[in-house]
């Protein structure tokens, strides 16, 4: 049976009414929105064609029509076409959002996690910069305590990281500075991978005779090396979960999901450069029926990528949303660059 034009316009006028109110679409009310130009019979006799196709389910005997998943796939990849522009309220609004953030890369993403989830009610996913050429661009040592250093890492993308070292001798005078310039010196602007043991063995050596004193020192800031390509996972408004319906059959396995980084990271950070929408129907390992995860990548500073996202229910409004959240994913990359959202041109 083939998709004709009035099959089409139907399929997406039964998206979004069922995207409306969440209440299966009946034919009296499918009529109102084509202003009675077509008549009920007839789109009575198209959502059973459509019904026969799978596109369409009928929760009840007497019910209307909602989407199934493999209607909402049809229309995603078919019907939902190029999304409307922001309006420029709402641009100078999410504009507003990002000059009241810290522009800290991992600060800057869960803080735009939580403003798109405040502001579009559903649950926001961000995901910081990943590149397979980030490295260290600086580092500082600090003396915490008599025994412990704070070793502070300053990423080619502007992120900062630190971590802590003990050691079993005390630090003496200048030994914070002289670490901090062997650091500099020896672990900068070089990629995790191509730094091995032997050369954080060398680079310790150049402390002198007591040099293995050190070494917690330079463990830590191979370890900050190492995590400096790995993008960080934030996930904001989890409450906004509870106000969908379906959510407690779902619950257990959202949470799992989101408990899984690397999963995120596959379902969030596509390599495409359009707007992706995964069904949680097609998640294997993670299988959301009802639900669907949709993401957008943004290019901060250096050529890297991360993405942010909205989870939830399948029947959420695509074409109000898709807009909010790639406009969201232009200043984000803005502001990952250097460059404050409140900049944006118009």
């Amino acid at each position: 049976m083939p998709m004709d034009d009035r099959k089409r316009r139907v399929l997406r006028a039964i998206v979004t009414l069922y995207g409306a109110d969440g209440e299966p679409v009946g034919s009296g009310l499918l009529a109102e929105h084509f202003a009675h130009a077509v008549s009920s019979a007839t789109l009575r006799n198209e959502m059973a064609a459509l019904t026969k196709l799978g596109l369409l389910e009928q929760p009840h005997t007497s019910a209307g029509r909602v989407p199934s998943a493999k209607g909402y796939r049809y229309y995603i990849d078919n019907l939902l076409g190029a999304p409307a522009q922001l309006s420029a309220q709402d641009r100078r609004l999410a504009q507003q959002m990002f000059r009241e953030m810290d522009y800290d890369p991992e600060r800057l993403a869960q803080s735009a996690a939580k403003a798109l989830a405040d502001w579009t009610g559903y649950t926001a996913v961000a995901t910081t910069p990943r590149s397979e050429d980030m490295c260290i661009a600086h580092y500082e040592v600090m003396q915490v305590g008599r025994y412990t250093a704070a070793v502070l890492a300053v990423t080619n993308a502007g992120g900062v990281t630190t971590r802590t070292a003990k050691m079993d001798f005390p630090l003496k005078a200048g030994d914070a500075a002289k670490l901090a310039g062997v650091l500099n010196e020896c672990l900068t602007f070089r990629r995790a991978p191509d730094v091995t043991g032997a050369d954080i063995q060398q680079a310790a050596a150049r402390m002198g005779e007591h040099s293995v004193t050190y070494y917690p020192v330079f463990s830590a800031a191979y370890t900050l090396l190492k995590e400096a390509g790995k993008p960080s996972v934030y996930l904001e408004g989890e409450q906004n979960f509870l106000n969908y319906a379906g959510a407690e059959q779902n619950f257990r396995t959202l949470m799992e999901f989101f408990a899984d980084t690397e999963a995120v990271k596959r379902v969030v950070s596509q390599k495409s450069e359009r707007t992706t929408i995964i069904l949680g129907d097609d998640m294997e390992d993670y299988p959301m029926p009802g639900f669907c995860i949709m993401s957008k990548r943004y290019v901060a500073g250096g050529g890297s990528t991360g993405a942010i996202g909205l989870v939830g229910p399948t029947r959420m409004r695509y074409t109000e949303l898709i807009p909010k959240l790639e406009y969201f994913a232009l200043l984000l990359g803005q502001c990952m660059s250097g460059r404050p959202g409140g900049q944006n041109r118009e």
